[in-house]
């Protein structure tokens, strides 16, 4: 408890750069109502620290090893306050103004560290925006994932999406199919569509998106439905919406 009666706010500290680290603490010496309670250098470390200790707030570098800031976020249940402290470009940085996410270009102040901690205790307890909404936000048009984070109990599964085969939607998780492996991430499947390169993956059907490349051929499966046939046999549905842009796409790819 701090000397005012009120419960200390837990902080981590995540960046790969150890002056930028030590700097924020001499920031944070000024607050003896936060306690630093972990600094890490990667992204591993960073939501094995969070998952563990739960902190209030979270000062998050982007570019970070192993994971970058915004795949970390995606892996922090429940998540805390963040304040991004980064030398992102100028059109992420309008994204986080639009999602109320803070951040702190570097070099900074001193004092433009105090408003962004003022203003992210004034959020703590009011809940972030979807990090996958963040992420796609913060992506610049053309820009499209390349790998895909999500946890399996302690463990961190990082998949590179042209090792896909498809998505399938369950219920409220995705289940990515890769490898010969499941992996099942809480995320509905319709998130997935503006953040994979439309022309590698396609809707062919309300619950799956289909890596193109493994797409063998298209056969009918009744009088009025097709399925699509992957390259190692597996057989998905297709729909009629999902038939027109198989065609269009496979057209353009001979």
């Amino acid at each position: 408890m701090s000397e005012t009666g009120e419960r200390r706010l837990r902080a981590i500290v995540a960046d790969d750069e150890q002056l930028a680290r030590q700097y924020l603490r001499e920031l944070l010496a000024a607050h003896p109502e936060i306690e630093v309670v972990a600094e890490c250098l990667n992204g591993f470390e960073t939501v094995k620290a969070a998952t563990d200790l739960k902190p209030d707030l979270l000062f998050l570098d982007i570019q970070m090893p192993k994971l970058d800031g915004f795949e970390i976020l995606e892996l922090i249940e429940p998540p805390p306050a963040v304040i991004f402290v980064t030398a992102y470009d100028q059109y992420a940085l309008r994204a986080f103004e639009v999602h109320a996410v803070d951040y702190l270009l570097k070099p900074f102040e001193a004092t433009r560290f105090e408003e962004a901690l003022l203003r992210a205790r004034r959020r703590l307890g009011a809940g972030a925006p979807p990090a996958v909404e963040l992420a796609a936000s913060a992506r610049p048009p053309g820009h499209y994932l390349e790998r895909i984070v999500l946890k399996d109990g302690a463990r961190v599964h990082v998949v590179p999406v042209e090792k896909l085969d498809y998505l399938e939607a369950q219920d409220d998780y995705v289940a990515l199919k890769t490898e010969g492996r499941t992996l099942l991430k809480q995320q509905p499947i319709a998130s997935f569509e503006p953040l994979l390169d439309p022309a590698c993956f396609v809707r062919i059907h309300r619950s799956y998106i289909v890596n193109l490349e493994r797409v063998a051929r298209i056969e009918p499966y009744s009088k009025d439905s097709k399925v699509a046939v992957l390259r190692d046999g597996t057989r998905l549905p297709v729909s009629r919406g999902g038939l027109a842009r198989l065609k269009v796409l496979l057209g353009e790819q001979g």
